[in-house]
């Protein structure tokens, strides 16, 4: 991974480099991806790395898993109808940026799951509750899981537009995976994963009981106390500048 910017994680330079091959044509539509270990060989990065690598690129809609097989180049890569531009997720402001987009669409897509759910979506989003807390437990990373259970819901609307937008934004829409925002909240990484699933619960809890107002409330709580702690680390690091 020699070459790259070093602000960048070791997960998004992979990224970034399989991205590139899947648009140069290197890794063919609908063609099957090195598998974790060459991947490991050729990058010089952990099982890890390469694991949230895949995960990001399954949000980003670049590719899918098929499990015990592996990761395969979609056949139909969606077209974005607009981009952020990922550098420029490094700053604060733009991560609260981020987070305004998210609370829009996130809000009414809790609302909408609230009432289309079925039992196969309330099962894949508990599924998802509960591979986050058994990351926590292990001190492993949680992105994925994070991903996954915002993902389901966006699912859960029935309305494949969410989902579409929900993919393309990927591995944006989770802040903590462009800066360490337990840090930003002060608080020890545990104890503010904890936290960040306690209020996914609240949210499961809502949309299984079909509570819409319930439901956004609880995604809002979610998301708009990220974008405040944020907003005011932002502003007393301006503060302690001047």
């Amino acid at each position: 991974m020699s070459g790259l910017g070093k602000r960048e994680t070791l997960t998004g330079q992979l990224v970034k480099a399989v991205a590139d091959r899947i648009t140069s044509g290197h890794y063919k539509r609908g063609e099957r991806l090195p598998t974790e270990q060459e991947m490991i060989g050729e990058f010089n990065v952990s099982r890890t790395v390469v694991r949230e690598a895949i995960a990001n690129l399954k949000a980003k809609g670049l590719v899918h898993t098929q499990q015990g097989i592996g990761a395969f180049v979609l056949k139909d890569i969606p077209a974005a109808p607009f981009r952020i531009e990922e550098d420029n997720l490094e700053l604060v402001e733009e991560i609260i940026g981020v987070m305004e987009l998210r609370i829009s669409i996130e809000l009414e897509a809790a609302a909408l799951a609230a009432v289309r759910r079925d039992e196969g979506d309330l099962a894949r989003i508990k599924n998802a509750l509960d591979l986050m807390n058994e990351a926590i437990e292990r001190d492993e990373s949680s992105i994925h899981a994070d991903l996954e259970f915002h993902r389901t819901i966006a699912t859960a609307t029935k309305n494949r537009h969410f989902l579409s937008m929900f993919n393309y934004l990927g591995e944006l829409l989770i802040p903590r995976t462009r800066l360490q925002t337990h840090r930003i909240n002060g608080l020890p990484q545990r104890e503010y994963l904890e936290r960040i699933n306690r209020e996914h619960d609240q949210i499961y809890q809502a949309i299984k009981a079909q509570d819409v107002e319930g439901a956004r409330a609880a995604m809002r709580l979610h998301l708009g106390s990220s974008r405040d702690r944020l907003r005011s680390n932002a502003l007393h690091a301006d503060r302690r500048s001047d």
